[in-house]
């Protein structure tokens, strides 16, 4: 299930694919190098709404992974693009961090705490979470029944090294959903298409000719595979190999890899 040619662009997942915590994953440098050698496009991509692309641009750079800031889309990028096509005009109470809010703000898009003005409640990854925003996110979407709820990721959990994690958007957005009753009607990070069109209008490359490389099966290959291109799933981080007999045969990966390097074809 290796690949035996190489594709017109190279799409990957960050954490737990090319590096896990702070730790640059095995392969992965020379991997990269590889591609680059040849000329093809790549591109990063995470569902963490923690850090601005710049942040990522640097934790490459140090890594010994050079890159370019157009080549990194994550949840801000998404979530901000889309806000200020579509909802220019909303007032947005976000439960998140400096990151997410920051780009908000940078974005040109209103903030608010106070219920009757709040039209979008935006969950995120928020490790100050606490009753005071569940709360305010209640009177928002229940008592005024004016707003509707959005998320950053879909993602129940971000994985660390050592087998670790901790609770991620999709625990919020639970919390918010149980006591509202309102269903989250939005979400900006992998699988959403949303993704995927971002990274394929930076593109020349038809998605059939493109790769998703990532470590789980429902965020970063579903979205792959549901974009109609292939997928291929590295054993370095969430998902396992057993794991795949339980998705849809059509989110499948075409590719399972035991390492980065898997990935090319053999010189």
């Amino acid at each position: 299930m290796e690949p035996t040619r190489w594709y017109g662009a190279y799409v990957f997942d960050m954490d737990g694919t090319i590096y896990l915590g702070d730790e640059l994953l095995p392969t992965a440098a020379q991997t990269l190098a590889r591609i680059r050698e040849r000329g093809i496009p790549v591109r990063f991509l995470s569902n963490n709404p923690t850090k601005a692309p710049g942040q990522y641009l640097e934790k490459l750079a140090n890594l010994g992974l050079p890159a370019e800031l157009s080549e990194i889309v994550n949840t801000l990028v998404t979530t901000t693009g889309w806000l200020k096509r579509h909802r220019g005009d909303a007032v947005v109470f976000p439960i998140g961090e400096p990151p997410l809010k920051r780009a908000l703000a940078e974005a040109g898009i209103a903030m608010s705490e106070d219920p009757a003005k709040i039209d979008i409640v935006l969950a995120s990854y928020d490790r100050s979470f606490e009753y005071r925003k569940l709360q305010i996110a209640f009177d928002a979407l229940w008592f005024h029944k004016r707003a509707v709820l959005m998320s950053t990721n879909p993602d129940k959990f971000c994985p660390f090294p050592g087998g670790r994690g901790e609770p991620d958007c999709a625990s919020i957005v639970a919390a918010i959903e149980a006591c509202t009753g309102v269903k989250c009607e939005r979400t900006f990070g992998k699988p959403s298409a949303l993704m995927v069109q971002v990274i394929m209008d930076s593109l020349d490359v038809a998605a059939a000719d493109a790769v998703m490389v990532g470590d789980r099966l429902m965020t970063d290959i579903a979205m792959g595979r549901l974009a109609g291109m292939d997928a291929a799933l590295v054993l370095t981080g969430d998902s396992r190999a057993e794991d795949v007999a339980d998705v849809a045969a059509e989110l499948r990966p075409t590719h399972i890899l035991e390492r980065l390097s898997d990935l090319l074809p053999e010189a």
